[in-house]
């Protein structure tokens, strides 16, 4: 059945089909190798991950199970968006991680803040393309917001996201969630504005026309896959870092669990490529305070749109 013991932690039917190309022990594995570099980036933070059973279809978990043992530790917090406390996992040694592994976890979602600080350590763009396999789009698009952020005196690295496209990491002096918040959405607006013919902010899907979707609203409360984690997809490829100049020789798809520990070697880019923590500028802010939130201007777009279309009919 493949079963065995690490780090205090049983490890049960390793060798099972977990997903399209790769077993429970090809997750383990990875994940065991790289708990060096994969813990630095959850520590602290509260844990979304996304699991898959069998014979269930994959569900993201926040809300620890009652069976978690006592080594893994917890933080009670209160959801927003299910307006309820949630107690969520800290994954901060390879116990925890390896646990996680077991429990047949495959994403490891972290928050944007670590717990008891109200302040994001970054701020974080999000590049979806547009449908079909265009990631050679979504590389113009990031040397887009590269520029950006340069005119604004800021550096920022880039990972791939493990699915179509790429999140791009600034990382952050102490600032408030809606002044990032703010500032994400300026600049991706900025971003935009250098080549509106390949980018657009738009948060319909409909609005997008082709182009690829700046997405601005990983800010506060959200999360995004960590760097080094793996996705649930055919083959589990994973989210892997990549220096700016090399994107356009990349796929997402090169990075799999059965092959980035050997890529990697020892080094951690995703460490040694993070710049220093940069203060925002003010004239960032402060433009982003005039643009509309997105999922807000949406939903009341939708609105619109709907009762236009009930009128038409």
């Amino acid at each position: 059945m493949g079963d065995e013991e690490r780090d205090g932690v049983k490890l049960t039917n390793l060798d099972q089909s977990l997903f399209e190309g790769a077993t429970k022990r090809d997750l383990v594995d990875y994940l065991d190798a790289m708990s060096g570099r994969i813990i630095p980036v959850l520590a602290d933070r509260p844990l979304t991950v996304m699991r898959i059973l069998r014979g269930q279809g994959p569900f993201m978990q926040k809300n620890v199970p009652k069976y978690t043992p006592s080594f893994v530790p917890t933080v009670k917090l209160w959801a927003e968006s299910s307006q309820r406390t949630v107690s969520y996992a800290l994954c901060n040694d390879r116990q925890t991680l390896l646990w996680f592994g077991n429990q047949r976890a495959v994403e490891y979602h972290p928050a944007l803040m670590t717990a008891g600080e109200d302040h994001p350590t970054h701020m974080i763009l999000d590049l979806d393309p547009p449908e079909g396999d265009s990631f050679d789009l979504v590389v113009k698009a990031a040397h887009l917001v590269r520029q950006a952020l340069a005119d604004s005196g800021l550096r920022g690295t880039v990972k791939t996201s493990g699915a179509k496209g790429v999140h791009i990491f600034i990382p952050l002096e102490r600032h408030g969630i809606e002044d990032v918040a703010a500032a994400t959405r300026a600049l991706a607006a900025r971003a935009e504005r250098i080549d509106p013919a390949l980018a657009t902010t738009a948060f319909i899907r409909e609005d997008r026309h082709g182009k690829v979707f700046l997405d601005s609203t990983r800010a506060g409360g959200a999360t995004v896959v960590a760097a080094y984690s793996p996705r649930l997809r055919p083959g589990l490829p994973v989210s892997f870092p990549i220096p700016w100049d090399d994107l356009e020789s990349v796929s997402p798809r090169d990075f799999t669990v059965h092959n980035a520990v050997s890529l990697l070697g020892d080094s951690d880019p995703w460490a040694a490529n993070m710049p220093a923590p940069q203060q925002i500028p003010a004239d960032l802010i402060e433009e982003g305070h005039t643009i509309p939130i997105a999922r807000v201007q949406a939903m009341h777009e939708g609105k619109r749109r709907k009762r236009a279309a009930a009128q038409d009919s």
